[in-house]
């Protein structure tokens, strides 16, 4: 059984993404906090336009639900949130606020991979059971006929190009979402806990997603290929004058003294132990991607 989302949707929001190239993660954000957050990741949510169109217009893979502050949204998703500019996004939030003005107002972010848009003559017709009085969203699953009907037509436009007829309209299952720089940013945050896994710091702004093997050298936007690190940390790593052992273990280059004539506060660190997640629901990193960084990155 899959559980489906049916949202009820800003029309200007989609517009405007429908408008954008190549998109692999979007923000359906709420300016309240709230969030649909009974879906699993891999499971689908869909776009239904509100009044005058009522009809499903997209969707997308449910990754994760967070709240963040609105900068850091921004920050994180950019245009991936429906909103040209930054300011042009704010306006957009205070506007479903009742113009209730703080810099730092947290806005709940249901994030989403492998989005679609669908052209207005491909519209779906909405559930059969849609009520108008529904004014978020309803729940489907595919053990019921109607959301068995939702997926089938999900999947077509999802996978059009990547499957063949018998695995897209195979039993239902949750879909491994394609993560964009956005998400693997978010998810990186949850991941970690919002800490910092070598100075255990907390202050979400100055925490950073980084790659263990870089995008740009054929490194994945997957868990396992993530550390949150302080931005200072971040920037040594990704340099090469520091490193994490694939046992886990924090190390400082003597290159960094010998260049820079400092790093105390680097080399008080080395040697120790990495916050590593452990719960199931987590994903430790990846000591063959970890010993990778070693042998090609790090300055030694």
């Amino acid at each position: 059984m899959v559980k489906i989302a049916v949202l009820v949707t800003d029309i200007n929001w989609f517009q405007f993404l429908r408008k954008e190239q190549d998109l692999q993660t979007v923000n359906f954000w709420n300016p309240s906090g709230m969030g649909f957050t009974k879906l699993k990741q891999g499971e689908l949510v869909l776009f239904k336009l509100k009044s005058p169109v009522n009809k499903i217009a997209g969707g997308g893979v449910f990754t994760h639900f967070e709240k963040l502050p609105w900068k850091m949204a921004w920050d994180t998703f950019g245009r991936g949130n429906g909103a040209e500019t930054a300011n042009k996004f704010h306006v957009q939030l205070l506007s479903n606020r009742n113009n209730t003005n703080t810099e730092s107002f947290v806005i709940g972010c249901t994030i989403l991979s492998n989005p679609f848009f669908l052209d207005d003559g491909a519209f779906l017709n909405e559930p059969k059971d849609w009520k108008p009085s529904i004014v978020r969203g309803k729940y489907y699953d595919t053990s019921e006929h109607i959301g068995m009907q939702l997926w089938h037509d999900a999947q077509y436009f999802l996978w059009q190009d990547n499957l063949d007829e018998q695995e897209r309209f195979g039993p239902p299952q949750l879909i491994h979402p394609r993560l964009g720089q956005g998400a693997f940013r978010s998810l990186i945050r949850a991941n970690y806990n919002n800490r910092c896994a070598v100075t255990k710091e907390r202050t979400l702004p100055v925490l950073e997603a980084a790659h263990i093997k870089p995008y740009s050298q054929g490194g994945s936007h997957e868990l396992s290929n993530g550390i949150l690190f302080r931005s200072d940390i971040h920037k040594l790593f990704d340099e090469g004058y520091v490193t994490v052992t694939p046992n886990y273990k924090f190390e400082v280059s003597r290159r960094l003294h010998e260049e820079y004539h400092n790093g105390k506060i680097y080399y008080d660190l080395c040697g120790n132990d990495i916050f590593i997640p452990s719960d199931k629901k987590q994903t430790p990193p990846d000591t063959n991607l970890l010993e990778w960084h070693n042998n090609n990155c790090y300055k030694g």
